[in-house]
């Protein structure tokens, strides 16, 4: 048995997830009219409804002492004082330096990493300005119009989905476009839109040797070159985000185009580095410095807000109750709003790359359930397709539902049928419909009786599935800030419950490393023996069929 599962407040939350099993959300709503107020949370410009959930007060009480008793405070202030909390790669986790405006030092290894913070900053700011301004010239005098935002994971996941969720908010001045995917097609349908006079690539990788990235960005030095520029006239249409500063500047890239990132930056965190440099192109740096100030105010929340009044403590540890008590395998996500439908996405990479783990932090199996698969899609679309497994399918999927009050661009129409779309999802799945319910609404349908008791239960749904409404005022950059960081720290919150390392990613890097070792195959620079059978006999099928004719 392990730490976690031997602990007393686990035990007393086994005994709750009994008690509460066969209770119905829909008759604790009628006994308690105050439910709806007593379960809500709001910070940072986000409110959360989490009243219909299949918690007591009584749970969530149970909830936040196993939190304690997992040392979350301890290992919160850990992360923010930069100590070392990834393990396996001895590295600080300091994705909330790069958004602090506090004014305070944050040290690492007895360093103050602020300062390079504040200049990398400035830097993108100054070059935001030059590129937005018109005076960042081509080799032939025109200013960039276009900016092709190269990347992987969270080199390109993170930039593209915040200026899609802010495309209100956008620049007229420039328009970047994300390539990630080595599927030569995606790049190919990118660059031939463009001229590459007017052309300026944004290549993002730390090592500047991330298979996928590099292939992509020296597709595009290709198509550059041979549209008339010269090596010389690389340096001023290619700027890196990388630490590897020589292969860098051996592509061509001049050195003071050339951003900063740092160890203590996970791929999926960092956005709010200098990987965010195409979004603050797209956006204008104010905008990009908003989306830092909302996630430093989130910041602040969650290191100083009570748990029972603490929004991704809340999020987090209702999570864990449904995935460790109820077997829950999956969480979905709902944003009732057409510019944030990416957010699943985002918070899938987020979520499962940081939790998907099979031992503890001491290198122990683990006896009980990690991170849930992540999944989900925009309101109303969802409705018309996958709700109907949330609703009478067989797996109990908690939703978050979430809806800013006021959008761009609609009419009040629009809102109101989203947002009644919205509530009324979450209260159907809340209540359900009952067989009684359902032969009542056929009478008069003309049915005789056995096919009116058939087609009522088959309409019957049980409903008691849980939810969380997240509702703001709009999705402006602080506000989008807040939101994506909540999810950062709620991330965090279940790994010290689950006692994983949220940091690494060792599956995603023996991928990278097969995936090496297969191109040298197929390339002919590799034995076949090193390959299994069924490899081996799919390289030759490559081969074969992409063999001069």
């Amino acid at each position: 048995m392990s730490t976690l599962t031997s602990q007393p407040q686990w035990h007393r939350l086994s005994e709750l997830a009994a008690s509460v099993k066969d209770a119905h959300m829909r008759d604790w709503f009628s006994q308690d009219p105050s439910r709806a107020d007593t379960m809500q949370a709001e910070a940072c410009g986000i409110f959360l409804d989490y009243s219909k959930n299949r918690v007591t007060d009584e749970v969530m009480t149970s909830l936040f002492e196993l939190a304690e008793a997992q040392g979350l405070s301890a290992q919160r202030d850990a992360m923010f004082g930069g100590q070392h909390i990834n393990s396996t790669e001895n590295r600080a986790v300091l994705h909330t330096a790069l958004r602090n405006f506090s004014g305070e030092p944050v040290m690492v290894d007895g360093k103050d990493v602020m300062p390079e913070v504040q200049a990398t900053l400035d830097k993108i700011q100054k070059f935001t300005e030059t590129v937005h301004s018109g005076s960042h010239l081509g080799y032939t005098g025109k200013p960039v119009k276009q900016v092709v935002a190269i990347g992987i994971g969270g080199s390109f996941l993170g930039p593209k989905i915040m200026t899609e969720a802010l495309k209100p908010y956008r620049s007229d001045a420039v328009k970047v476009h994300f390539v990630a995917n080595v599927d030569g097609c995606h790049i190919h349908d990118v660059l031939s839109s463009l001229d590459h006079e007017e052309t300026l690539v944004v290549m993002s990788s730390k090592s500047f040797s991330t298979q996928e990235t590099l292939q992509n960005t020296q597709t595009a030095k290709q198509w550059f070159l041979s549209a008339g520029g010269t090596q010389e006239d690389i340096a001023k249409h290619f700027v890196a985000v990388s630490s590897n500063v020589k292969a860098a500047t051996d592509f061509g890239i001049a050195e003071e185009n050339i951003f900063p990132m740092w160890d203590w930056v996970g791929g999926r965190y960092s956005l709010w580095s200098a990987i965010g440099l195409p979004i603050s192109l797209s956006l204008g740096f104010d905008n990009f410095k908003g989306l830092l100030e909302g996630a430093h105010e989130m910041d602040k929340h969650f290191k100083n807000a009570p748990l029972e009044s603490n929004l991704p403590v809340i999020m987090a540890m209702l999570g864990v109750w449904y995935r460790n008590f109820f077997d829950a395998q999956s969480t979905v996500m709902l944003p009732y709003y057409h510019y944030l439908r990416g957010l699943p996405a985002y918070v899938q990479q987020l979520d499962m790359e940081s939790n998907g783990k099979q031992v503890t932090k001491q290198g122990d199996v683990v006896d009980y359930a990690t991170g849930p698969i992540i999944w989900g899609s925009e309101g109303t679309n969802g409705q018309h397709s996958f709700h109907q497994l949330i609703h009478q399918g067989t797996s109990l999927i908690p939703a978050d539902f979430m809806l800013p009050l006021h959008v761009p661009n609609q009419n009040d129409t629009h809102h109101a049928m989203l947002a009644s779309n919205c509530f009324g999802q979450a209260q159907a799945l809340m209540q359900g419909k009952t067989f009684d319910e359902c032969y009542t609404d056929l009478a008069d349908e003309g049915l005789d009786e056995d096919t009116r008791k058939h087609i009522a239960q088959h309409k019957t749904m049980p409903g008691n599935k849980p939810s969380n409404t997240l509702l703001f005022e709009k999705l402006d950059p602080v506000t989008l800030g807040a939101l994506v960081a909540l999810y950062e720290h709620k991330v965090f919150v279940q790994g010290v419950i689950w006692q994983v390392n949220s940091f690494d990613q060792w599956g995603v890097e023996l991928g990278k490393e097969l995936g090496n070792q297969v191109l040298d195959g197929i390339q002919g620079n590799a034995q076949e023996s090193q390959f299994d059978v069924s490899t081996q006999q799919l390289i030759a099928k490559f081969r074969s069929a992409n063999a001069p004719k």
